[in-house]
């Protein structure tokens, strides 16, 4: 009984050690996404990209991959930058999913964002970026 306890014991803290190290790689991960689109560069945010991603501006999304999304991201940046950036508020979904709403203000005004961060060997991946005026 003591050595089952204790087995449940040391379960329960490894998962926590691992939902721990999760959260600090996607908050990791969301700092250079934060510090992309401060900058306004299409080109730093391209190595967080997943190979596909959902790209929305004002409610028009469409599914693109990695190098198409950074042309995209280049354009409104070219139109809406140098910007600001912050991010509002950040979490993860009851699954894990990782998640920040943030608001972007640029030459043409402030744009609401949402981003989705998604696993992908090991690492979170922007699955998801979506900008409304």
């Amino acid at each position: 009984m003591k050595s089952l306890v204790t087995n449940l014991f040391v379960c329960g803290w490894l998962l926590f050690a691992a939902a721990g190290s999760a959260q600090a790689q996607s908050g990791d991960q969301l700092s250079g996404v934060r510090s992309a689109l401060a900058n306004s560069s299409a080109h730093d945010l391209a190595q967080y990209l997943a190979p596909s991603v959902e790209v929305g501006f004002d409610g028009d999304s469409q599914n693109m991959n990695a190098t198409q999304t950074e042309l995209v991201l280049k354009n409104f940046f070219a139109k809406n930058g140098p910007g600001k950036f912050e991010i509002v508020h950040q979490g993860a979904s009851p699954d894990g999913i990782p998640y920040a709403a943030g608001r972007y203000t640029g030459r043409t005004g402030t744009y609401q964002v949402f981003i989705k961060l998604k696993a992908n060997r090991g690492a979170p991946q922007i699955d998801k970026i979506d900008f409304t005026k």
